[in-house]
């Protein structure tokens, strides 16, 4: 069980099926009309009411009898938090949206939140795992627009793709020439000689999903895979700057800086300590951003199954991040709860944002495989203080389903903390938890997934009004959907173990 079922409030009065996949506006609302203005500062806001919303995915999700087909839900934040009457659900079946659900798609796999369009709500970028034999082309990249009233799946694009090619793989949104509208970088190749580079797409985008403008830049040196990348402003000039990861048949190899620079994002990189995992966060609010990395043991990802788990801390500074200092943590350093223990993977997802209001950046840290006396793979997060030091154990504390609290209870393969985002969801000022167990058993279900929503306070998240909720709670097919495995600004790779 697990999970105690939470606020089953009249969603299903509140909800309308669409593709066999359940909607529901915000409040009940209907949905608006797209709009908003550039002034809006929340981000991950996407209907525009200043609260910061939450996208959770579910890409393991059968839609209409497809396999693997995906599915996505958007939490909407409120005064009172998220809650299970304030989502809506959207599949590729869902009116308005391009494609169709179909087996392996995996919508919900990536998901990009960003203001593509510069109306001062913010859209999502989806990945789709589909092919198009129209354009011969493996993938494409979905937007969803924002809209006052709620995000429906009206009016959605594709991002045009290439003639042939692959599209949209390592996608990731940010402003790398600093003129202040959100640009995509991701594989956008039409040709061989394409092959080594990915794409730039600067914005606005209009809405039929077409960039200002498009740059090149060679990213590869040989037939290395390119893994989730990362994005922030590490020195200090007011513009992102690119950070990606490259691998081959599971051997870590290279991880490399790219800045940004007034006329995009520079052609040449630095290289700098490997890792995977990443979070973004300025932990010792120096304004620079710093870098947060699980390191790979051994350098192979095939060890993760046994890795108990160890971040690396690269700091930033006015020549990138890690020139000056860098540190590392596992549970073993001091103040850190529990024990550094064979296949806990501590870090194994992260997520920065500041849940005391404090000016310093925290950092959500998962252990999805955390054992909890006998249930192995139950799970926790370990949230780590930042402060004029920057990270340490110093104040971190453990959060799980037998912390005190916290609905559900732990039981063996749930993998809480198998996500994590940290967003302002009630407009307090400071940061809230929201966090997946896709592996979650609800109600004899098996792995439907679930999510959870700790507030942030002056003295660190609280358990008090702590919420949860699952595909059950929405009126969604449940079985193996994976609820949760992913959520928007958080696309670490699958777990492992």
């Amino acid at each position: 069980m697990g999970i105690r079922t939470m606020l089953t409030v009249a969603v299903c009065a509140a909800t309308a099926l669409t593709g066999g996949v359940a909607v529901a506006a915000p409040g009940g609302a209907q949905a608006g009309t797209a709009g908003g203005t550039a002034t809006t500062t929340v981000r991950e806001d996407f209907n525009g009411d200043g609260y910061q919303d939450v996208a959770v995915g579910s890409p393991q999700a059968t839609v209409d009898g497809q396999l693997y087909a995906g599915y996505i839900t958007i939490a909407y934040g409120s005064a009172q938090g998220l809650g299970p009457a304030r989502t809506t659900t959207i599949d590729q079946n869902t009116p308005g949206v391009p494609g169709e659900a179909g087996e392996g798609n995996g919508l919900g796999f990536q998901m990009v939140p960003a203001d593509l369009d510069h109306d001062g709500l913010t859209d999502l970028a989806l990945y789709s795992n589909e092919w198009l034999p129209e354009l011969s082309n493996y993938g494409s990249v979905i937007v969803l627009w924002g809209r006052t009233g709620g995000m429906t799946g009206k009016d959605s694009v594709r991002i045009p793709g290439p003639e042939s090619g692959e599209m949209g793989n390592n996608l990731i949104a940010g402003d790398f020439n600093g003129d202040g509208k959100a640009d995509l970088m991701m594989a956008h190749g039409s040709q061989d000689e394409y092959l080594d580079q990915r794409s730039v797409l600067y914005g606005p985008f209009n809405r039929s999903g077409k960039p200002a403008r498009e740059q090149f830049v060679p990213m590869f040196d040989s037939d290395s895979r390119m893994d989730t990348p990362a994005k922030g402003d590490f020195n200090g000039d007011g513009i992102d700057d690119l950070i990606t990861f490259y691998g081959w048949e599971g051997n870590v190899e290279d991880t490399r800086l790219w800045l940004g620079t007034p006329q995009g994002l520079s052609t040449t990189y630095t290289r700098l300590p490997s890792g995977r995992v990443p979070a973004v966060g300025d932990f010792d609010h120096d304004g620079k951003d710093d870098l947060a990395l699980r390191l790979v043991p051994n350098g192979n990802e095939e060890d993760y199954p046994t890795d108990p788990g160890t971040i690396r801390i690269l700091y930033g500074s006015a020549s990138g991040p890690g020139t000056t200092r860098s540190r590392i943590i596992t549970q073993d350093t001091a103040g850190v709860p529990g024990v550094s223990e064979k296949g806990d993977q501590f870090g194994a997802r992260m997520s920065a944002g500041d849940v005391n209001g404090d000016g310093y950046d925290d950092l959500a840290v998962g252990v999805p495989f955390e054992a909890l006396e006998s249930k192995a793979g139950a799970g926790a997060v370990v949230l780590l203080k930042g402060g004029p030091g920057g990270l340490s154990g110093t104040g971190a504390k453990s959060f799980h389903q037998d912390t005190a609290g916290v609905p559900g209870v732990a039981e063996k393969s749930d993998h809480f903390g198998g996500s994590v985002r940290l967003l302002d969801v009630n407009k307090d000022g400071k940061a809230d938890l929201t966090a997946g167990a896709p592996g979650e058993d609800l109600e004899a279900v098996a792995d439907g997934g679930a999510v959870w929503s700790l507030r942030g306070a002056s003295t660190g998240l609280t358990t008090t009004g702590a919420l949860a909720f699952n595909p059950v709670d929405l009126g969604l097919l449940a079985k193996k959907s994976g609820f949760g495995q992913n959520l928007a600004g958080d696309n670490g790779p699958s777990l492992n173990g």
